[in-house]
């Protein structure tokens, strides 16, 4: 299913339609502040399995990430110190994704790596999505390495590819092009290890 969402307004209608999928351990395509995203609820591991066999991702080798409504939620699921805290506070919403290490809130499937990446996108679909749901929402883009472009930024040919398999694409205008970067703060000085969108304001 297609469905149309607005950024600046969404119809808390339609997404308590997405919600009661990801209740129901279903997969949805969303828009974030990068890439469009692949998702399901996070503390769904059979879910979580599901995409993880979608994609190709072995979780006792990759790291996975999850998408939270906000600050608040994070220290739930992941160990932050102050300076940390200070940092994500700083660049949070936005195209960033922190590494940091597991709280026993999240399932075994997250722990094989003892590290989740967070993410708080500038999108306001996917966080009244996770806001609703209540937990937090697994995240992987829709990117392959060998997809044209169009493929990963127009939601009616991500539709056409991963309609199958995804329960809801939701359309929220087309994609960008540019992952999040990528911070690695579970040694104490935070570490850029990948450069996407977001400049990091130390």
């Amino acid at each position: 299913m297609l469905l149309k969402l607005y950024n600046e307004n969404p119809n808390p209608r339609e997404i308590e339609k997405i919600v009661s999928v990801l209740k129901d351990g279903g997969i949805v395509i969303y828009p974030t502040d990068t890439l469009y995203g692949m998702g399901c609820d996070a503390l769904n591991v059979r879910a979580v399995e599901r995409i993880c066999d979608l994609k190709g991702i072995n979780p006792q080798k990759s790291n996975l990430s999850i998408i939270c409504n906000d600050l608040s939620d994070i220290s739930e699921y992941a160990k932050v110190d102050t300076p940390t805290f200070k940092l994500m506070k700083r660049n949070l919403p936005g195209p960033f994704t922190f590494i940091l290490p597991t709280t026993s809130s999240l399932p075994k499937i997250y722990k094989n790596k003892k590290t989740v990446g967070i993410r708080v996108p500038d999108n306001s679909i996917i966080r009244e999505i996770v806001a609703m749901l209540g937990n937090p929402v697994l995240s992987t883009s829709v990117k392959d390495d060998d997809d044209e472009i169009e493929y990963t930024t127009d939601p009616e040919l991500i539709h056409e590819k991963w309609g199958d398999m995804a329960d809801i694409v939701i359309d929220g205008g087309f994609g960008g092009i540019e992952p999040s970067t990528v911070v690695d703060c579970t040694s104490g000085e935070p570490e850029i290890v990948r450069q996407g969108k977001g400049v990091l304001n130390l």
